[in-house]
């Protein structure tokens, strides 16, 4: 993934065998109208990874997660929730990409598939667990819940992707809500997931941008609102952000507190009315938490990495020929599956998840955030994918 202003070009770099692939997605990429998600991607730019995977980014920090329910205060604790979501910005979108290498696209997750995993306890915040699964396919839609028990928290909520083309950029606007549950607290947050613009396809040498708002509010009256700034030509750095903390109800134009830097590298807080700012987070110096995922053998066949087994063995071997082939039967056996439930009338239904159309903590939530922010959050739904307890 490159870290400076100018995009770095790998067509050179491409097998031979698949630059007829490359310059064939090109094609359709600038010809094309409709769901992105349904183009196939040559497999050298694949990642040997399946995007329901990255739902686990969200906590990969997980001793900021258990951290928010932990002060007395809810000022402090919204700042934690803060902490925590930055935290995971970078995990989900920056440090997840090996240094000196390119964002690859994940595998689109197929109906039904299934990710679980944990992250081991850190400094004693107990062991986190995440639940994804697939459920939905056009559009693609992952629902997921995350819990540490011993914080008393947990996570659920759903995301799906628009994704358009435009100039030689790739837009992706994620769609969907998550909550945050304090169960000790009776406390709630909702938060919404920024735009993202992947830039470099051309060069063969894809990165990704945040751009757009996102929204964090909290059943205390509390509210953030994030915006990102691509490329940072405003403020002369990539993955900038600007964080204004707010109380419902208030004068818009002010702010309790605002939160200033990279969500990548370094930020800072800053006081209403105050003229000097002191360290909010620098996510360089964290540590991502040991990950758990059961052995191949003990998976399920639903199971994301039993599913792509053969597909990334062949991309961590450089085979793309094979990986093709083999992503190929994939999707093909899906097609059939999609066929036969048509011609019997049945109805696909998630293992883990269900829909509720206006799910109270998220329609309530929206109602807060709306009163303040009213010209600017439109919500797609007031629904939620709702883990099965």
């Amino acid at each position: 993934m490159p870290n400076n202003d100018d995009e770095v070009n790998n067509v050179d770099m491409i097998p031979v065998e698949q630059k007829g692939a490359f310059h064939q997605f090109l094609k359709s990429l600038a010809s094309f109208s409709g769901d992105l998600s349904s183009l196939t991607c040559p497999a050298f730019l694949l990642a040997p990874v399946s995007l329901i995977e990255y739902s686990e980014y969200w906590t990969q920090q997980p001793e900021l997660f258990a951290a928010i329910p932990q002060a007395d205060d809810e000022l402090k604790r919204m700042l934690a929730f803060i902490k925590w979501f930055i935290s995971s910005l970078n995990a989900s979108y920056s440090s997840r990409v090996p240094k000196g290498e390119w964002e690859k696209k994940p595998y689109n997750p197929v109906l039904g598939e299934q990710f679980f995993m944990s992250w081991s306890d850190v400094d004693g915040c107990g062991e986190t667990n995440v639940i994804c699964e697939q459920v939905s396919h056009h559009p693609p839609i992952t629902g997921f819940f995350i819990e540490n028990a011993k914080a008393g928290m947990s996570l659920n909520g759903h995301t799906g992707q628009k994704t358009r083309f435009s100039g030689t950029s790739l837009i992706c606007d994620q769609v969907g809500q998550s909550v945050v549950t304090l169960k000790n607290r009776d406390e709630s947050y909702l938060f919404t997931s920024p735009s993202l613009t992947v830039n470099g396809i051309w060069y063969a040498a894809p990165y990704v941008e945040l751009t757009g708002t996102s929204y964090i509010q909290s059943t205390t009256g509390l509210y953030c609102s994030i915006e990102y700034s691509s490329r940072g030509w405003i403020s002369g750095e990539r993955n900038h952000f600007k964080c204004y903390l707010r109380k419902n109800g208030g004068n818009p134009k002010e702010y309790v507190y605002k939160i200033e830097g990279q969500w990548s590298g370094k930020s800072t807080i800053t006081t209403h009315g105050s003229k000097t700012s002191e360290p909010f987070l620098d996510v360089t110096k964290l540590k991502p938490a040991e990950m758990k995922v059961k052995d191949m053998s003990a998976q399920g066949e639903r199971e994301s990495r039993r599913i792509w087994q053969k597909v990334s063995d062949a991309i961590r071997a450089g085979d793309v020929q094979t990986a093709g082939i083999e992503k190929s039967k994939i999707e093909n056996q899906q097609r059939i599956e999609r066929s036969e439930r048509e011609e019997k009338g049945i109805a696909w239904e998630p293992t883990y998840f269900h829909w509720i159309d206006n799910e109270p903590k998220v329609q309530s939530l929206q109602r807060m955030l709306n009163s303040t922010v009213k010209t600017k959050y439109e919500p797609a739904t007031q629904g939620n994918w709702v883990f099965k307890k």
